[in-house]
């Protein structure tokens, strides 16, 4: 019959093969807590990217509601003393088209900024960490 401290072997610094594989989950346990406290630390940085850049595109179409509300009638009215009045409310569309134009083009601009929602940084050090176990899995295998 097979000895029972067979299947209890120890490692060069004293430890068994159980409580190797204890400290082994332990540490994977905590380092994909750290890893998923990361990617929720980058995530809601993107997030916050994102939304600045929402609001922004947001609040150009408001603007142009706005204005669109507010000083289509007095801007009309104040050209239709130069030119006749349907050239002037032209003249006032394409002003306040441009203005809102230009709004929406900053805020897909900040939302561009916040790049995809994959948190790139987090994937790569896990990736980094699963090559690593990896490694010290086949390094064990071979002493």
């Amino acid at each position: 019959m097979g000895d029972a401290s067979a299947s209890t072997s120890t490692s060069g610094d004293g430890a068994t093969t159980p409580e190797l594989v204890q400290r082994a989950a332990e540490q994977i346990s905590g380092l994909l807590r750290e890893e998923l406290a990361l990617a929720q630390m980058e995530m809601s940085e993107k997030g916050k990217r994102a939304g600045i850049g929402a609001g922004l595109f947001g609040g150009g179409g408001a603007m142009a509601l706005y204005a669109g509300g507010a000083l289509i009638a007095a801007a009309v009215v104040a050209l239709s003393y130069v030119i006749p009045a349907a050239l002037a409310a032209l003249v006032v569309g394409v002003i306040l088209a441009g203005l809102a134009g230009l709004l929406a083009r900053s805020g897909q601009k900040q939302v561009r900024r916040a790049g995809p929602p994959m948190p790139k940084s987090t994937a790569g050090s896990l990736r980094a960490d699963a090559e690593t176990v990896r490694n010290a899995a086949k390094d064990r295998g071979r002493s």
